[in-house]
């Protein structure tokens, strides 16, 4: 049997492994990571780095959190996997602290925030089409926004770079302007079912809806009988300095999406629903193999723990407070920052200079992780357990890197 040696793991052996045998569909930084603790993390070459990405907002107790480590390895010691044809104790805990924590009714394991997406889509258009008729399937998205990569998900992402190469489309999907309520009134039409939409945009560079208009689509869909669902799949689970981020337009959804720091790096996806919404799910309407297996669900109600015990959405708003005034600092320091913008630890920074990709890899190689968002911005979801201490070194570093890369362009 194949196994990794230590070998394999060396820098360039990784490189050439990933050109010979893996899919090129990501532009990688010529960087291996092989452990982690904490914030920070551990190259092949043994160089050290404090990540300011959590793997995209995913890893929120930080790497290798020792309750989560030990949640894991006694539940893969215990069983792993069992199919959706019996029932798990685990899942049926975790449908029920997630359900209490967001008053929704029911709750749908998969895999990733796209499966959950994936199966909002078809939930709302099965309840439309049994409460209001057979002609509601249209779902209004915003421009701008991402929901995955399947085909579904990827056609309601309202970006059409993601949607060159794979015409066509899946049909019932339109997209209006984000922020932009009147936009969203006059697209609404008798064929549509529900609107779908990002709290805070995050592939586009951490877009935060207003709060007019977060209500304003509330009272919307409310007011013309359709569905609000909310991709929380970013914002959800402490990221915003809330356990969710509609919790700061006092508003609450009819069906919501959860993945990423649900796991606390462990796969697993989340699909919420109002019972009213969820009944529409009968046996055979949907299904994942391995949603909701014991494994995951372990994983996630110990991140959920971790969370409360460690008070770590309260960090999010307090250490998330703290970074923007560290960054809006920074900004006045500088012309060529153009916004600094973001709820709690999801936050960006918009330059005018274009060189977005650069400033992140001259961060890279002093140790700092962080996300270019096209040409012009930079994102940072640090995990939940980020202190002050870190996000002084995360902007000294991110202040050189600005400097540095600004005389190689000059």
């Amino acid at each position: 049997m194949a196994v990794t040696t230590e070998r394999e793991t060396d820098t360039r052996t990784v490189i050439q492994m990933y050109a010979d045998y893996v899919m090129h569909t990501f532009n990688r930084q010529p960087v291996v990571f092989v452990r982690g603790k904490g914030m920070k993390v551990w190259d092949a070459d043994g160089k050290e780095y404090l990540d300011f990405l959590a793997g995209i907002a995913v890893n929120g107790l930080g790497h290798s959190h020792p309750a989560l480590v030990e949640a894991i390895s006694r539940q893969a010691a215990t069983l792993m996997h069992v199919c959706n044809l019996y029932h798990v104790p685990q899942q049926a805990a975790l449908a029920k602290r997630l359900v209490e924590l967001s008053g929704l009714g029911k709750a749908f394991f998969c895999n990733s925030g796209t499966e959950a997406n994936e199966a909002a889509i078809k939930l709302v258009r099965k309840w439309a089409k049994e409460n209001a008729g057979p002609e509601k399937f249209e779902i209004i998205t915003a421009e701008g926004s991402f929901h995955g990569r399947t085909l579904a998900a990827v056609t309601a992402t309202g970006q059409p770079k993601y949607h060159r190469g794979f015409e066509p489309l899946v049909p019932g999907f339109k997209y209006v302007p984000f922020n932009d309520l009147s936009a969203l009134q006059a697209a609404a039409t008798d064929q549509t079912c529900a609107i779908m939409l990002e709290p805070i945009q995050g592939e586009s560079g951490v877009r935060p809806a207003s709060k007019e208009y977060l209500k304003g689509v509330r009272e919307l869909c409310d007011d013309r009988g359709l569905l609000l669902m909310l991709d929380e799949v970013q914002t959800g689970l402490g990221r915003t300095g809330k356990w969710f981020g509609y919790e700061h337009y006092g508003i609450k959804p009819d069906v919501m999406t959860l993945a990423k720091t649900l796991g606390g790096g462990f796969p697993i996806g989340a699909c919420l629903a109002a019972d009213r919404v969820a009944e529409a799910f009968e046996p055979g309407s949907h299904a994942a193999t391995f949603g909701g297996n014991p494994l995951a669900c372990a994983a996630a109600l110990a991140a959920l723990d971790i969370m409360e015990r460690e008070k770590l959405i309260e960090n999010a708003a307090n250490t998330g407070a703290y970074f923007r005034k560290a960054l809006e600092a920074l900004k006045e320091r500088r012309d060529d920052i153009v916004e600094v913008r973001g709820v709690g630890l999801m936050l960006a920074m918009e330059m005018d200079r274009g060189d977005a990709p650069a400033v992140s890899a001259c961060c890279l190689q002093k140790g700092l992780i962080v996300n270019p968002v096209g040409q012009g911005i930079i994102r940072f979801l640090p995990p939940l357990i980020v202190r002050k201490e870190h996000v002084d070194s995360a902007v000294r570093i991110l202040s050189e890197a600005l400097s540095e890369t600004a005389k190689d362009t000059s």
